[in-house]
């Protein structure tokens, strides 16, 4: 964090970057390389270990190949939503590719890959709850497990499980698409 916003009067004073001029300093070159904006702030996107760019490929080919020629699946790929535009793992909207003028501004689903950011992974459900993203979906990569939120209403999931080793997860969201828990981490090292 940078020093000056450790100060509570500083905090208060600092002034969210809303969506637009995100979008203005991209068009411009201005917006770094390896960011996104959460809650009106510019955040630096974490490196990859090994672990989670297996588990990435993964939940993306699976999704490619299970959700339907009706959605659009996405990698890494930016969700405009109200004060923020992160860019998830994966993430799968209603239509398709040629249906889009611009990015999406929600989705049936969201993944995020967790290995080392799973507290940030979880503070972002309620920013996607409040965007109506149907079903969120964290994989935690230490507990080898899916964490599954699901139902958005006034800004917060309803219903929040997790799916463990021996279980399958069945997406509400998307109802062709079911993941083995055991198949996705095998052969990946806690």
């Amino acid at each position: 964090m940078v020093p000056i916003l450790r100060q509570p009067g500083f905090q208060q004073r600092a002034m969210p970057l809303s969506i637009q001029a995100w979008h203005q300093m991209i068009a411009t070159g201005l917006a770094p390389a390896r960011a996104e904006l959460i809650r009106g702030v510019i955040v630096e996107k974490m490196s990859k270990s090994i672990i989670h760019t297996k588990l990435a490929a993964r939940i993306f080919a699976l999704l490619q190949k299970l959700a339907g020629a009706q959605v659009w699946v996405r990698k890494e790929d930016p969700l405009t939503l109200t004060d923020s535009e992160p860019e998830p793992d994966a993430s799968v909207v209603a239509g398709r590719e040629e249906d889009f003028q611009s990015h999406p501004t929600t989705a049936l689903l969201v993944v995020e890959v967790s290995v080392s950011s799973l507290n940030e992974d979880r503070e972002m459900a309620d920013l996607y709850a409040e965007n109506g993203v149907a079903e969120y979906w964290i994989i935690n990569g230490s507990e080898r497990c899916i964490e599954c939120y699901r139902d958005p209403s006034a800004g917060r999931y309803q219903t929040q499980l997790r799916i463990t080793e021996g279980s399958i997860l069945q997406s509400a969201a998307l109802p062709a698409v079911s993941v083995d828990i055991a198949e996705l981490f095998a052969g990946i090292g806690a």
